[in-house]
């Protein structure tokens, strides 16, 4: 009869033990923490990568942009500097498709500030040749791209509609006072409709407040077509663009006549009354 031997359990090795005192087989597993830590760094590697990608892109693009800007004498020196600095923000903060929407903001208020100029130039309401001074730019851009640097910080989409409003109120408000100035030879004053003359703070016209609407709504599709919002927010970007607008022409009668406003200021709040009212809508 044959008996069956058990060894001893401090005597028992399995072919895996066996493997592995030879140098072979599989090696020993590693602990979780370890395994989850190597693949975190490997994401932060990644992640590392697309920033650095994405700073360098951005960088290139502002220089770029800038440089044209002053050339074109859309801004002047200082003004080329500020934009320099919201178009960093934008196109870092809200990707490549806000620097578009940025161009066709510059586009719009740069044909339309040419526009009409030597009658605008008799109203004594004209901009310089030069371009706008930095003040003037972040005026009207410095709203859009704090939302993009908030949009950074903390990943909340809404940001993204506050961008493209704010730009679309920052174009409708200098195209429907460029264009109104240029057409209309009298403006009413929002808040009693009496009539004062094209130019005035807080007057505005069919001509100007249409235009503005256009303006708005062209940049507000730019914004959906660069995919920058969705379609199904076209809708709002262009209402608070126009709420803004309306928002500025008060602001212009009430403060700015009086001398309580400047009117890069009333610039800043029409875009931050925009921004807000499109980020309330959703």
């Amino acid at each position: 009869m044959v008996r069956s031997f058990v060894a001893p359990a401090a005597c028992r090795l399995s072919l895996g033990h066996l493997a592995r005192a030879c140098g072979g087989g599989t090696p020993p597993r590693q602990p979780p923490g370890r395994r989850r830590y190597k693949k975190l760094e490997f994401g932060a590697r990644i992640f590392l990568v697309s920033d650095v990608t994405r700073l360098w892109t951005a960088i290139i693009v502002t220089i770029v942009f800038a440089a044209l800007a002053r050339w074109v004498r859309g801004v002047s020196f200082g003004g080329a500097i500020a934009g320099a600095g919201v178009c960093f923000l934008l196109c870092f903060g809200a990707g490549f498709g806000a620097f578009v929407v940025l161009v066709s903001v510059f586009v719009l208020t740069w044909i339309s500030t040419r526009f009409g100029y030597r009658r605008k130039q008799k109203l004594g309401t004209a901009e310089k040749l030069d371009g706008r001074t930095a003040l003037q730019v972040l005026a009207n851009l410095a709203v859009a791209a704090g939302c993009a640097g908030l949009l950074a910080l903390t990943g909340r989409t809404v940001f993204l509609l506050a961008v493209s409003a704010a730009l679309a109120e920052a174009a409708a408000d200098t195209v429907s006072s460029e264009l109104g100035q240029a057409r209309s030879a009298n403006a009413r004053l929002i808040t009693t409709w009496e009539e004062v003359a094209a130019g005035t703070d807080g007057g505005v016209s069919w001509t100007g407040t249409l235009a503005g609407i256009a303006a708005a709504a062209l940049v507000s599709l730019v914004s959906v077509l660069t995919g920058l919002v969705p379609l199904k927010w076209l809708g709002v970007s262009i209402i608070a663009a126009v709420v803004g607008m309306i928002a500025d022409s008060f602001l212009g009668a009430l403060l700015e006549r009086r001398g309580v406003l400047n009117n890069d200021a009333v610039n800043f709040l029409s875009t931050l009354v925009a921004a807000v009212t499109a980020s309330l809508l959703v």
